[in-house]
Order: C-alpha cells, then sequence, then structure tokens
C-alpha cells in the first residue's frame, strides 16, 4: 500500500507539473501574438534562456489560473501522515520555485508588450495624420472639379447671350422696316462695343483701381558669409562713385597739368558760348559710348589717377569664432564711422537753416536775397554765365591754391570757413553741458571760499576737490593729495581691464575697471570691489617702458591695449580691452616724457 500510495502521490504531482507548464506555455502564446505582427511562431525560448525581470519594474498584475487537481490528490497533498508526504513537499517547493520565476516572466512580457503597444499608438496617429492629409486632397481635387465646372458654365452661358442676339433678330424680318432698324443699330452698336472691349479692354482693366498689397519683407538671419558678400558688393557698386570723385579730386589738384589745364580751357569756352549744358551731355553720352565697347571687350581705360587692383580675397568657408566676432566687429566699426559722417553733414544743414549759428546764417540769408533781386532784373543768361564762370574758377584755380595754402584757406575761404564752423548737435550738447558746468563750478567756488576756505588755497587745489568718481573723491578713493586730479582728456577715465600676470588667482589676474591720469599718477579704478587695495596707483617717474598691445581680438576695442612695465613687477601690467586705445596711450606717454623731461632737468 505504501509503495501503491507512493506511486499514486508521484503520478499526481507529475500531472500537476504538466498541467501547469502547459498552461504557462498557453500565456506565453497569448502574450506571443499581443508582442509579434506576422505570422505565428512556434517555438518559444526556454524560460532559462529567457531574460530576467525584477517584480519592481511593473505594477501591472495579471491573474493566473491555478491548475485544477483532482480530489484525490488534495486529499494526499492535505493528509500529513500519507505515505507521500516527503515527495509532495520537495514537489510543491520547486513548484513555488518555478511559479515565481515564471511570474517574473510573465511580466517581463508584459513589459514588453506594453511598450510595443505604445509603439504601435504613436504609428496609428502617424497613420492617422496621413490619412486626414489625404481627405484634404481629396476635398482639394474635388474643388478643383468644381471650379472647371463652374468655369464650363460660365462660358455656356456666355455663348447663350452670343447667340441670342441672331436669334432675337429673325423673327423681327416680318415686322416693320421702323423696327427692323433699331435693331440694326442696337446690333450694330453691340458689335463695335464687343469690338472696342477686344482691342482696349486689357487696356481699361489696367486702371481699374485695386488695395494695395501690404507686402512684408521677410529678414535674414545673420551670417558671417552673407556680411562679407554684401560689403564686397557694396564695395564693387560704390567703386564707380569713388573713381569719378577722385577723378574730379585730381582735375581740381592738377594732378595731370596737360590734362587740367585742356579741360580748363575746353570748359571755359563752353561757359562763355553758352554751350555747358550741351557739353555735359555730350560728356554723358560719351561715357556711355565707351562702357558699350567695354562691355563689348574693348580695352579702354580713362583716368586721371591710375585704377590700383586690389587682390580680392577668396570668401573663406568655416570661420572660427574669433574670426567672426572680428569681422562683426570690423563691419561695425565701418558703419558706425560712415553713420557719423552722415550724420554730421546732415546735422550742420539743419543747423545752418535753424538758427543755431546766427552770424552764419545771416551769411546765406543776405546771399539768397542776392539771388532772388538778381534773377528778378538781371537776363538768366547773364546769370548763367556768371556762375558757371565762377564755379570754374573756384574748382580749377582758387580751390588749387587753397589746397596748397591751409592758412590762406582758413582766412579766405568762406564756404570752408562756414562749413567747419557749423556745429553738430553732439558738439551743441558738450558746448551747453560745457557752460552749466562753469557756472555750477563758480557758483561752488564762490560759496565754498566765502563760507570755509581757508587763505593760501589756489584755484586748482579747490577745483580738485569737486572731482569725484562713483566711490568718492578722487583722492580719497586713492589715497592721494588734493592736488592730484585727472587730466582734461580723460576726466571721465577710460573703461579697462587690468591684466596682472604675476598672480595666479583669476580674481587677481584680471580685473575690469576705469583707467586715469593725473599729473604725476596712473590709477586704476577697480569696478567689483569697493575696499581700495584692489586699485592699482603707479608713479608715472616709476614707469620703465610703455608700449601699445594687443591681448585678444575678441575683447572690445579689438582687444588693444597698453603695456606699463615697472621695476615692482616681473611681468608689464597690461591695460586691455580699450576701445579708445591710441588716444589713451598718446594722453599717457605725452604726460610721462613731460614728467621724465622735467624731472632730468631739476636733477641737472
Amino acid at each position: 500500500l505504501r509503495a501503491g500510495g507512493g506511486l499514486h502521490s508521484g503520478n499526481s504531482n507529475r500531472h500537476v507539473k504538466v498541467k501547469q507548464k502547459s498552461s504557462v506555455l498557453n500565456m506565453l502564446k497569448r502574450l506571443d501574438k499581443i508582442r509579434f505582427r506576422g505570422h505565428k511562431r512556434d517555438e518559444f525560448l526556454d524560460l532559462a534562456e529567457s531574460p530576467n525581470a525584477s517584480d519592481t519594474e511593473c505594477g501591472d498584475e495579471i491573474p493566473v489560473k491555478i491548475p485544477r487537481t483532482s480530489p484525490r490528490d488534495n486529499e494526499e497533498l492535505r493528509d500529513p501522515a500519507g505515505p507521500g508526504t516527503i515527495i509532495m513537499a520537495s514537489g510543491v517547493q520547486d513548484f513555488n520555485r518555478t511559479e515565481s520565476d515564471r511570474l517574473n516572466e510573465i511580466k517581463g512580457h508584459l513589459e514588453i508588450a506594453l511598450l510595443e503597444k505604445h509603439f504601435l499608438q504613436e504609428e496609428l496617429r502617424k497613420l492617422r495624420e496621413e490619412t486626414n492629409a489625404e481627405t484634404l486632397r481629396q476635398e482639394l481635387e474635388k474643388e478643383r472639379q468644381r471650379r472647371l465646372e463652374l468655369e464650363q458654365k460660365v462660358n455656356e452661358v456666355l455663348k447663350t447671350r452670343t447667340e441670342e442676339v441672331p436669334a432675337t433678330q429673325q423673327p423681327a424680318k416680318p415686322q416693320s422696316q421702323a423696327n427692323g432698324t433699331d435693331k440694326r443699330s442696337h446690333t450694330v452698336c453691340s458689335r463695335l462695343q464687343k469690338w472696342f472691349y477686344d482691342k482696349f479692354g486689357e487696356y481699361v482693366e489696367d486702371f481699374r483701381f485695386q488695395p494695395e498689397e501690404n507686402t512684408v519683407e521677410t529678414e535674414e538671419p545673420l551670417s558671417a558669409r552673407r556680411l562679407t558678400e554684401n560689403m564686397r558688393r557694396l564695395k564693387r557698386g560704390a567703386k564707380p562713385v569713388t573713381n569719378f570723385v577722385k577723378n574730379l579730386s585730381a582735375l581740381s589738384d592738377w594732378y595731370s597739368i596737360y590734362t587740367s589745364a585742356i579741360a580748363f580751357i575746353i570748359y571755359m569756352n563752353a561757359v562763355w558760348h553758352g554751350w555747358a549744358i550741351p557739353m555735359f551731355l555730350f560728356l554723358a553720352i560719351l561715357r556711355l559710348s565707351l562702357n558699350y565697347l567695354i562691355a563689348r571687350g574693348w580695352r579702354i581705360q580713362w583716368s586721371i589717377v591710375p585704377e590700383v587692383s586690389e587682390p580680392m580675397e577668396p570668401p573663406k568657408e568655416d570661420l572660427t569664432v574669433s574670426e567672426k566676432f572680428q569681422l562683426v566687429l570690423d563691419v561695425a566699426q565701418k558703419a558706425q564711422n560712415l553713420f557719423g559722417k552722415m550724420a554730421d553733414i546732415l546735422e550742420k544743414i539743419k543747423n545752418l537753416f535753424m538758427w543755431v549759428q546766427p552770424e552764419i546764417t545771416q551769411k546765406l540769408y543776405i546771399t539768397l536775397w542776392a539771388a532772388f533781386i538778381a534773377s528778378c532784373f538781371l537776363p538768366y543768361r547773364i546769370i548763367g554765365l556768371a556762375m558757371g564762370l565762377y564755379a570754374g574758377i573756384k574748382f580749377f584755380l582758387i580751390d588749387f591754391i587753397f589746397k596748397r595754402c591751409p592758412r590762406l584757406r582758413a582766412k579766405y575761404d568762406t564756404p570752408y570757413i562756414i562749413w567747419t564752423s557749423l556745429p553738430t548737435d553732439p558738439q551743441l550738447k558738450e558746448r551747453s553741458n560745457a557752460t552749466v558746468s562753469r557756472r555750477l563750478q563758480t557758483a561752488a567756488s564762490r560759496s565754498y571760499v566765502g563760507s570755509s576756505a581757508p587763505a593760501g588755497i589756489n584755484k586748482d587745489e579747490d577745483s580738485s576737490r569737486f572731482h569725484t568718481t562713483k566711490r568718492g573723491n578722487f583722492h580719497e578713493v586713492f589715497n592721494l593729495s588734493e592736488n592730484e586730479r585727472p587730466l582734461a582728456v580723460c576726466e571721465n577715465g577710460w573703461r579697462c581691464c587690468l591684466i596682472n600676470r604675476d598672480r595666479k588667482m583669476p580674481t587677481d589676474y584680471i580685473r575690469n575697471g576705469i583707467l586715469y591720469v593725473t599729473e604725476n599718477y596712473l590709477c586704476f579704478e577697480s569696478s567689483k570691489s569697493g575696499s581700495s587695495k584692489r586699485n592699482k596707483v603707479i608713479k608715472l617717474t616709476d614707469i620703465t617702458d610703455i608700449q601699445k598691445y594687443k591681448v585678444l581680438s575678441v575683447l572690445p576695442g579689438s582687444g588693444m591695449g597698453i603695456a606699463v612695465s615697472t621695476p615692482s613687477t616681473q611681468k608689464p601690467l597690461v591695460f586691455g580691452a580699450m576701445v579708445h586705445r591710441d588716444e589713451a596711450f598718446e594722453t599717457i606717454f605725452n604726460q610721462y616724457m613731460k614728467i621724465t623731461s622735467a624731472s632730468s632737468n631739476s636733477e641737472s
């Protein structure tokens, strides 16, 4: 019986394992149907070869069907004193282990299935968008067909209207002659209208008023290649104008004596005989003829000043960041100078007519009145002759003398004196600020001297006390005497960065601030810290060498700076990133030479 009971328990355990394995395989087949599209797979990976998955990777729970066992098997398992108790216990442990592994495997496949579901949803969304595009295309095709149908209907209606005219004429034949003549005239008028519309209808349609279309030009993004190309295009486009101006100045300067003499004689003769306008028109026709021959391949070069061909640099394909930055700085500098010159010219003309300088505008006012009275009483031929002779003598003779004698020009060249004495808006602003500051200084000095100024203080000492920096009085910030104050050229200082290559810390290696020059010192005020320890004061007599220096081209001012050597520093101190480097260098160098020469004279 024990043997029979053991055999029976072994069969039941095997039955449980077989049924459990078959249920798991069915579950895997269902998951595989979800995961893979296409043909069914008959072979699956073994559970030992499949990837492991942790219980925490997926929180979805799946009901697992537990295989049913027979009542007899249940009784065998429930009876602890049965004959197959030890075998059954080991079978249950194996079953539990394999069950946990299988659950982990199922969870891993479920995670893969969820990911695949997400990917399928994305593909479905894309397909739906494509189907929407297809529907839009279909609707567009329908609209096109409708438009064609409407055009056909309109054409048919027009044909029927044209056919109605002869159809209405046929029943009119048996009527009276008066009605026939009226209809004939009506048909003649309609034919005339049709003929007129066919011949001139296109021109009539051109005069039909239509609302203006506001077109917005698209701005191109900033590009280094496009910037260089536009600069070269501008240079090539302005070359004929610049060459024309150079030739005119060469004529006035008598660069070629024979050419200028011949031009002067021809011009004066043409003006004297009243042929000035035909002469200029003939010169324009001659120039166009020469340009035509040049376009046909002829090599014709007529220029008073010999043209110098500048080598064209090929455009670089790839520019570095520093080259792009330098290019932008160069273009910005050229644009700044060009716009500044144009603004000066426009502001001077505006100030001339707005009576900003009354004594100058008064001369123009009197000249205009004289020209008006002369034009009222004198014939235009005499006025033209006088103006032409004056222009020729001024251009060929007077300007040549004035250019060779600057002092004579500064005294007697009235147009030049008027133009140079006209102020611009920045100059007017500086003048007004200077007058206001002078008034304030005089008022403050009078009040200060009258209240608490001791005897023996001169004007320089008194005015130096009122010059302050952002952090306080100048002499207090740099621990100098009250006599020391910035020079008039650098009252506001020059913004720069001090590079001390003797220091290793980044905060001490480079500092941003303002550079001042006094009568005896070179003062640098740091802008980061409020303490005076970060400021730098250099005595001009202690400087052993001063020279221009270039740090990096990417810094402001194209990286221009000034290197100053002193006995207390191993490497020169560099004041870099200065926009007005040349002005600062000239000021420092002149003051340095002045101090050194004065000290050498005192020692001798």
